[in-house]
């Protein structure tokens, strides 16, 4: 998991692209960790449920650094091997809310880990940190073409700690990049009247059908989520009840 800052997040083979589908009771960011632990214990084998419990007790013991770098940072660069592609998101996020990873030992692992590590790493924030100072990662993985960060950066953390106009701008990249909507944490309350992120998806619209190609189904459902009964020249203000700053 030692690498250069430099790193770029990038997908990697180590999760499907597709992963949990939101609400569906294992998305890591939207699950307890205590439900977390009983759905993936209930689907690893016996030597994958050995190694987690191992990682999760390391974790406990030794919660901090301990060297140039933890034990448990090491069981986070194993977990997809170890418990396989489909649950190392799960077992990754429960490492680091074993370890009460703070800001400082989340951002440590989001810039030298892989991009299956940052990934879990936004997954747990909702989970660690009550505060805006793991901000700066959540801003970074939407800067990324990256679409599952992208997807794992919009969950409970951003949707409490992102102010109005990144938030808008992420709800653009879902729709830029195909991101499905469903994946934005409390998207029908920061929606809910807002007048400027109408006018973005008017333009947004406008541009699409100007270019002769398909307006994605999800922004008809956010512009509905605003009030707004049609895309084309829809404008309003940055702020729902006041203008743009």
């Amino acid at each position: 998991m030692n690498r250069p800052h430099a790193t770029p997040a990038t997908p990697e083979a180590d999760t499907p692209a597709s992963g949990a589908t939101p609400g569906d009771g294992t998305t890591p960011a939207l699950t307890p960790p205590a439900a977390l632990h009983r759905h993936l214990t209930e689907r690893l084998d016996g030597a994958a449920r050995a190694w987690l419990d191992q990682a999760l007790d390391e974790a406990t013991a030794h919660p901090g650094a301990h060297g140039p770098i933890s034990v448990w940072e090491l069981r986070l660069a194993e977990a997809g091997r170890r418990c396989g592609p489909a649950h190392a998101d799960a077992a990754r996020v429960l490492i680091l809310h074993a370890a009460h990873a703070d800001a400082d030992a989340l951002t440590r692992v989001y810039f030298q880990g892989t991009a299956d590590e940052r990934r879990a790493v936004l997954h747990a924030l909702p989970h660690l940190l009550t505060g805006a100072d793991a901000l700066p990662l959540v801003e970074d993985a939407l800067r990324t073409n990256d679409t599952r960060l992208v997807a794992a950066a919009l969950g409970p953390y951003a949707a409490r700690h992102l102010d109005a106009h990144a938030w808008r701008h992420a709800v653009l990249k879902c729709l830029f990049t195909g991101v499905a909507l469903d994946h934005v944490a409390d998207l029908d309350r920061r929606a809910r009247g807002d007048g400027e992120l109408a006018r973005m998806l008017g333009d947004y619209a406008e541009e699409r059908t100007a270019a002769g190609r398909p307006v994605p189904a999800d922004l008809h459902r956010v512009l509905a989520l605003t009030g707004s009964a049609t895309a084309p020249g829809t404008h309003g203000t940055d702020d729902p009840h006041g203008k743009e700053s």
